[in-house]
């Protein structure tokens, strides 16, 4: 019963889930982007902040990308719904502006969909620095178009979002914080950066 009670409470668990096909065309697709991203990386401590109830570790898994997986995210309900799907995930309670770990502790970061949600997320890119050695793989929403997607859908933008980048825009914010881009992809309706420190 737990479990329903979950699902109906986490958005990130139904926009993963759903049967819907253009839900799942993008959502694949966003996932073949990432693993093509990372994979030549050849990272082995990979950290995945904002992992809600862990369904991009499941993909790196599946990818045989990295020998150490981690997450961490703040929501109760995401990680509670991610242990009882996957039991064997490696995934705790955490706060992206202060991260349980030393200084480098991992060869990449993955911090999806997360900094558009932030009050403050020069800070939280600061703390994600600070943990990675080298790597920082982000993505937020690709503006005007996760807007106007969003409209059509709920009929007005989505609630939770505090921050709006366009893919300029964000490459922008990501170099002002002194990261270096070395790669950029955009599978829609979304920005994906890797960066270097």
């Amino acid at each position: 019963m737990l479990i329903f009670v979950l699902m109906a409470k986490t958005t990130n668990y139904q926009k993963h889930a759903s049967t819907n096909p253009l839900q799942r065309f993008l959502i694949d697709n966003f996932y073949r982007e990432l693993i093509r991203t990372i994979k030549p990386l050849k990272a082995k401590k990979i950290l995945d902040v904002g992992c809600g109830e862990g369904f991009t570790l499941i993909k790196l898994r599946h990818a045989k990308i990295g020998e150490k997986l981690e997450g961490v995210d703040n929501s109760d309900e995401a990680l509670a719904l991610g242990k009882k799907v996957n039991p064997k995930l490696d995934i705790k309670k955490g706060n992206i502006y202060k991260l349980p770990y030393k200084d480098s502790s991992f060869d990449l970061l993955i911090c999806t969909e997360v900094l558009e949600h932030l009050e403050d997320p020069g800070r939280a890119l600061r703390e994600l620095k600070r943990v990675s050695s080298k790597y920082v793989l982000l993505s937020v929403p690709n503006e005007p178009f996760f807007m106007i997607a969003s409209f059509l859908k709920r009929g007005r933008d989505h609630p939770e979002h505090k921050n709006h980048w366009t893919a300029y825009s964000f490459k922008k914010f990501l170099r002002m914080n002194g990261l270096k881009i070395s790669v950029a992809r955009h599978p829609f309706p979304w920005t994906m950066v890797l960066v270097r420190k």
